[in-house]
């Protein structure tokens, strides 16, 4: 198993500049990427630091109830309850669970940013939520994580089986790119084909799957380095954000360096996602956290807490909502604002 980690480790998709550079030896932090404080329902004041932050006017509350009520619209419309068909209802059963619509989320307002408008994300939004919900169902399985609870409910295949949960989630990935393709109005198609090209390439053996594999490897090793936990996480994790906010991007026309810009920013909100997971995994039971917990350490898997502490692990996540928030300097700052409040969030989420 450790020779196919490794495998994957040495693949040139994995030669991307780390995140973590410097952060074994120590985690000091740059004055500009100082303390997170809780987030406010106006957040204009949830960062302390000299960082980018929204505009003091800009709602975060009233903007994420918005964009969740309309994203939940768009899924329960793109995977409607059909008789007698039971895959139908499982997968409705976890993609209309409730959830933080993260990635849809990111979706929408890197279209916005860049000049796009809701209904041209929101196909490519509900995609993006269908992949994620796919990949939750296939982790919560026996053979992968053996989750019996998610998002405060019975994990798919506790409730339908181990062989349904498998199809519904087989289901929803193709569904995603059935989606964006026909639903996506009045967009370029060679931007719809890029999107579904980027999209692809996230979820394969370059992105998801290879986080996925190198995790079930890393299993039971105790020698896991930092590097090698930063690449489960990159693309387990962090690859779907990024995606994410790249989708957006294109489909709302954004220029290649936009593009990229909001690549870095979430690959580092990806990462500080997973982080974030990590500490609470170890400081929240299972009703706080509405699935699961103690999983990574029953099953002897490597986390942050683990290699850093909690108290460093803490510390990294403030630097990488830093660095993701420095991506944003060149973007007009009412425009980047729900990306600003959606890193805080992230940052300082309880659950």
């Amino acid at each position: 198993m450790r020779s196919v980690y490794f495998r994957i480790l040495s693949s040139p998709f994995f030669r991307k500049p780390p995140i973590t550079l410097g952060v074994q030896a120590k985690l000091p932090l740059p004055p500009e990427h100082g303390p997170v404080s809780g987030i406010s329902t106006k957040m204009g004041t949830a960062r302390e630091d000299g960082g980018p932050r929204p505009p003091s006017s800009f709602d975060f509350k009233a903007y994420l109830a918005g964009k969740l009520v309309s994203v939940n619209e768009a899924l329960d419309a793109a995977v409607p309850l059909r008789s007698s068909m039971k895959i139908h209802e499982a997968m409705r059963y976890s993609l209309l669970a409730g959830g933080k619509r993260v990635c849809p989320i990111f979706c929408i307002a890197a279209c916005e940013l860049v000049g796009g408008t809701l209904p041209v994300a929101m196909p490519s939004a509900c995609a993006l939520e269908m992949i994620h919900t796919m990949s939750l169902i296939h982790d919560d399985l026996p053979c992968m994580d053996d989750g019996d609870l998610r998002r405060g409910k019975p994990t798919n295949h506790k409730v339908y089986g181990e062989a349904v949960a498998v199809l519904a989630g087989d289901a929803l990935l193709a569904l995603a790119f059935e989606h964006i393709a026909a639903e996506t109005k009045g967009v370029n198609p060679s931007q719809i084909v890029r999107a579904i090209r980027e999209l692809g390439r996230s979820i394969g053996a370059e992105g998801i799957v290879a986080g996925q594999v190198a995790d079930i490897c890393s299993e039971g090793m105790s020698n896991i380095s930092l590097k090698e936990l930063e690449f489960i996480h990159l693309h387990k994790t962090a690859c779907l954000q990024e995606a994410s906010v790249v989708l957006g991007a294109i489909m709302g026309g954004g220029t290649n360096e936009e593009i990229e810009k909001l690549r870095s920013f979430a690959r580092s909100t990806g990462l500080l996602f997973q982080v974030i997971d990590d500490i609470l995994d170890v400081t929240k039971s299972s009703l706080e956290l509405g699935k699961t917990t103690g999983k990574d350490v029953l099953a002897h898997k490597v986390t942050y807490p683990k290699l850093l502490g909690v108290e460093k692990s803490r510390e990294f996540a403030k630097k990488l909502n830093g660095d993701a928030q420095a991506q944003l300097a060149g973007f007009d700052p009412d425009k980047a604002a729900p990306l600003v409040a959606l890193a805080n969030y992230i940052a300082n989420r309880q659950s």
